[in-house]
């Protein structure tokens, strides 16, 4: 429905009815890994923090196997897992989430790690609150590969950057000769570019030492530092002014003795 709604023809895809956490789809449920199938391209908005009863036999699934299972509360790693099994050597995937999944501990911290470790993050985009009719919390892009050139994880921190509207944000298109929020998250992620309080490649040590957490605040800031203030060139600056003030009174009192009226 969304992608109808965002103007693709029902001809140029098809639709399926079933439970992805299930992997509900024949197709995908073949078992013999060189006859599996794998996509180019995958793109995911599942609902966020799912609740869902993973079995055992869900544990064992081809899908989860090697990461473990998302925890009860929150289905998030299940949809990601579900996406990133098909995704093709050369592929890349791209999943909306909440950035509960970027900090989480418990199975969510294991599978984030190992993820990480195997080189599998390719990108973190934090982008503004407010911009889904569902929910006004901020989410987050992960774009991911299972061939990654760059022994860094890109992370883009967008949540600034966006028109304000009466009921909900969006993000600029550029249109007429506007600032194109899109096309500067988009740029920034082809190039790999840095910009300061926007963007930041960020090596996997650093990553390690901050036990796999990738909150965005913690790599790329958008607080403005407060300005230094050099105490005593303050000092001396006051000191100043009470010298040119003390000078225009002692002025100013010389006019009213020869005026004969009482000084300040």
């Amino acid at each position: 429905m969304n992608m109808l709604l965002h103007g693709m023809k029902d001809t140029e895809f098809e639709i399926h009815h079933g439970d992805s956490l299930l992997n509900d789809w024949d197709i995908l449920n073949e078992m013999n890994p060189a006859k599996k199938m794998e996509f180019d391209a995958v793109v995911a908005n599942p609902p966020f923090s799912y609740r869902w009863e993973p079995s055992e036999v869900l544990g064992e699934d081809f899908r989860f196997k090697s990461y473990g299972l998302a925890p009860k509360s929150a289905a998030d790693f299940a949809f990601l897992l579900h996406g990133f099994h098909f995704l093709g050597q050369e592929g890349t995937m791209a999943i909306i989430l909440p950035h509960g999944v970027l900090f989480r501990g418990g199975a969510e911290e294991r599978i984030r790690t190992k993820l990480l470790k195997d080189g599998n993050i390719d990108t973190v985009i934090g982008l503004p609150a407010n911009l889904f009719f569902s929910t006004g919390i901020p989410v987050c892009i992960l774009v991911l590969k299972k061939c990654k050139k760059f022994d860094d994880v890109l992370f883009i921190n967008a949540a600034e950057h966006y028109e304000k509207g009466k009921r909900q944000n969006r993000l600029r298109d550029g249109g007429e000769g506007g600032a194109n929020d899109i096309e500067k998250i988009v740029d920034t992620y082809k190039y790999r570019r840095e910009e300061s309080r926007y963007s930041r490649r960020v090596y996997m040590d650093e990553i390690a030492k901050n036990d796999y957490n990738l909150n965005i605040s913690r790599y790329v800031s958008t607080s403005v530092s407060e300005e230094t203030i050099d105490l005593k060139e303050v000092h001396q600056k006051l000191a100043t002014i009470e010298a040119k003030a003390t000078e225009a009174r002692n002025k100013h009192n010389a006019f009213l003795k020869e005026l004969g009226l009482p000084p300040i």
